[in-house]
């Protein structure tokens, strides 16, 4: 009877061992397609987080190929516009003011919502130390909207982070503005304002923001509650 039992803990062990593979592949690279600087799409699979160092020093970057047998090669923030990755969106942008994002000035930001008044995301905001921002996968972020007037829906829940080496803010900063040039940092202290206003369309939700039932630390469960209202409109 041990015999079956420790046979059965082995199975169910490598069982495990084989999920946690396929899912950390799942995650690795992901459907989408990037829109570089002169504006030509290119289709393919994406991985937000290649890690090393990339080709250009000090910018954010990801790696890509055209299907899954072809060779990856990585793009850093000049050569791209823009990228999607699952059903979140990344734009290219410049650190606001005197920022600076982990030593760069320009990095990938999510957009978290993409209405008159966006909503980007980003780590490593401020006057940070070292190590340069990574993309991370985290299913528990699952807010994707799509770039440049397109959006792409509930999202797999990619989100840029820092990736260590030195200082730099683990803090997920949110920004709102029209678009990446004349972003500005969401606070404590102007979110109700600000977040009523950028989902002005639906009441319903307003109604709950001016209620104090969000706030910048569950802004992600009000970006998902938004989107499922305004869902129900289309």
């Amino acid at each position: 009877m041990n015999r079956i039992l420790a046979f059965i803990s082995r199975i169910t062990f490598v069982l495990t061992l084989v999920l946690i593979v396929q899912i950390s592949q799942a995650q690795k690279w992901q459907p989408g397609y990037f829109t570089d600087i002169k504006g030509v799409k290119t289709q393919g699979l994406i991985y937000p987080n290649p890690g090393g160092k990339g080709p250009i020093k000090d910018e954010g970057f990801v790696s890509f190929k055209d299907d899954e047998k072809a060779e990856p090669y990585y793009l850093s923030t000049s050569d791209l516009q823009s990228f999607v990755a699952g059903k979140d969106s990344f734009v290219v942008a410049h650190a606001p003011g005197n920022e600076t994002w982990a030593k760069k000035e320009f990095d990938f930001v999510r957009v978290a919502l993409n209405e008159e008044i966006k909503i980007y995301a980003t780590r490593g905001a401020g006057s940070g130390g070292g190590g340069g921002k990574k993309v991370h996968v985290s299913p528990v972020m699952g807010v994707g909207a799509g770039s440049y007037g397109a959006s792409y829906g509930g999202g797999l829940g990619i989100s840029l982070g820092n990736g260590g080496g030195g200082g730099g803010s683990n803090k997920l900063s949110y920004y709102y503005g029209p678009n990446t040039a004349n972003m500005k940092h969401l606070t404590d202290e102007n979110f109700k304002d600000i977040m009523s206003e950028a989902m002005a369309d639906e009441p319903e939700v307003v109604e709950q923001i001016q209620a104090n039932r969000f706030n910048l630390r569950n802004i992600e469960k009000l970006i998902a509650y938004f989107n499922k209202v305004k869902a129900t409109h289309q």
